[in-house]
C-alpha cells in the first residue's frame, strides 16, 4: 500500500505557536506511518516578528500570501488530502473550502482557538452578517474536525460537522525532562506565553504583589514583552523554542489566570501542560478546558476569586513536600494523556481514514 500524501495548508512556520503544537510537531510521528506532509504556512517569520512587536498587520504582505496560497489550492489534488489549520483565508468568505469539496479533495480541519468569535462577536455588523457563520460552514465541509477542548467540538457538532475529533495540544517528552530545582529563595511564579495574552497576568496583580511582598517571591515571564505589575518584582525573559523548557524548569509554580470569556472558553491550556510536563504545580483560572488539566488539590489549584489566588500561591510558597507531590502528579498527567507520544498515533489514525487507508 502507498503512503498518504498530504497538503498542510498551516497559518504560520514553526515560529507560530499554534501552528508549532498543532502540526509541525507530528511531521516525524506521521512519518512512521507512512504519512508525507508537505507544510506550506500562509503568514511568513517576519509578519509573526512584526506582529508581537506592535507593528501591525502589513496589508500587501497578507495580500500576497492569499495569492500564494490559492496557487495552493490548485495543486491539492495532487495530494490524498488537506490538512487546514483553522481556515484557509482569516476574514474572508470559505470559499477556498468550497473548492476543495468541488475538487472531491477532502480536508481536515484544525481548532485551538475559538477563532469563530472573531466573526460571530465581531464588533462590525458587517463582518458579523458576512462572516458570522464562515466558520461553522469550514467544520461542516470537512471529512474531519480535529479540536483541542469540548468548548470548540461542541461548536463543530452544532455546526453538523460530519466527524469531531479531540486531540489536545501537547508537549514532546522527548523535549520536557524533570529535573530537580536547587532549594533557594526567592519563590519562582511562573508564566510563559506571548505578548498577545501576556495581559491576563493584570487578572492576579494584587496577589502576585501580597505573595512577593518583603521579598519573598519574584514574578518571571517568559515571552511577555514588556508589560508593568505595580508593587510586583519581575523578571522578564525572551522566548525560543530552544530556551522555554529550561526556563520553566526554574519555576516553583507556574500560573494561568482567565476570564471567563467566549474566546477563552476555547483555549486549550498548553501552558498549563508545560508546566506539568516540567513537574510543577500549577495554578489556574477555572475557565474552559483548564477544569479539565488542572486536579484541585492534586496537581494544583483552581482559583475562582484574588482570594483563591493568595491562598493558592501561599500554600505552595509554604508546603515544599506539596510542591513536589502536585508536580509528580501533573507529570503523569502529561505522560497519560498529554503528549505527542499518545496522540499521534490518534492523528494518523484520522488522515489513514479520511484517505480511505483503513
Amino acid at each position: 500500500m502507498s503512503g498518504v500524501r498530504v497538503l498542510a495548508l498551516t497559518r504560520y512556520s514553526r515560529l507560530g505557536a499554534s501552528s508549532r503544537l498543532r502540526l509541525h510537531q507530528y511531521l516525524p510521528y506521521l512519518t512512521k506511518y507512512g504519512i508525507e506532509v508537505e507544510t506550506v504556512p500562509l503568514l511568513n517569520d517576519d509578519y509573526i516578528r512584526d506582529l508581537y512587536s506592535g507593528k501591525g498587520k502589513r496589508k500587501v504582505a497578507i495580500f500576497r500570501a492569499y495569492l500564494h496560497r490559492i496557487g495552493y489550492l490548485f495543486r491539492a489534488k495532487h495530494f490524498d488530502l488537506v490538512w487546514i489549520e483553522k481556515e484557509l483565508f482569516p476574514f474572508f468568505p470559505a470559499w477556498g473550502e468550497a473548492l476543495l469539496n468541488a475538487l472531491s479533495v477532502p480536508y481536515v480541519v484544525d481548532y485551538d482557538d475559538a477563532i469563530f468569535h472573531n466573526y460571530d462577536l465581531h464588533p462590525n455588523k458587517l463582518v458579523r452578517f458576512c462572516l458570522g457563520t464562515k466558520i461553522d460552514q469550514v467544520m461542516k465541509g470537512a471529512a474531519a474536525v480535529i479540536v483541542g477542548n469540548d468548548y470548540l467540538g461542541d461548536r463543530a457538532r452544532q455546526a453538523g460537522a460530519k466527524r469531531v475529533e479531540y486531540i489536545p495540544t501537547v508537549i514532546d517528552l522527548d523535549r520536557y525532562k524533570v529535573i530537580p530545582k536547587p532549594s533557594r529563595e526567592p519563590f519562582i511564579i511562573g508564566w510563559i506565553g506571548s505578548p498577545a495574552t501576556a495581559g491576563y497576568i493584570q487578572l492576579v496583580q494584587p496577589a502576585l504583589s501580597e505573595i512577593c511582598k518583603n521579598g519573598q517571591a519574584q514574578v518571571v515571564l517568559v515571552g511577555s514583552g514588556s508589560i508593568e505589575l505595580g508593587g510586583v518584582p519581575l523578571k522578564i525573559l525572551p522566548w525560543t523554542e530552544e530556551n522555554e523548557v529550561a526556563e520553566i524548569l526554574n519555576f516553583d509554580v507556574g500560573i494561568m489566570p482567565l476570564p471567563d470569556e467566549p474566546w477563552e472558553r476555547g483555549k486549550c491550556g498548553y501552558k498549563l501542560i508545560q508546566y506539568m510536563a516540567c513537574g510543577k504545580p500549577v495554578i489556574a483560572s477555572p475557565v474552559g478546558t483548564n477544569e479539565t488539566i488542572v486536579e484541585h488539590g492534586v496537581n494544583g489549584f483552581l482559583a475562582n476569586n484574588m482570594t483563591d489566588w493568595i491562598t493558592a500561591l501561599r500554600e505552595l510558597h509554604n508546603n515544599v513536600p506539596l510542591r513536589e507531590a502536585m508536580g509528580r502528579a501533573g507529570r503523569l498527567k502529561v505522560e497519560k494523556n498529554y503528549c505527542v507520544q499518545v496522540t499521534a498515533p490518534r492523528l494518523a489514525e484520522i488522515f489513514l481514514s479520511v484517505s480511505g487507508r483503513i
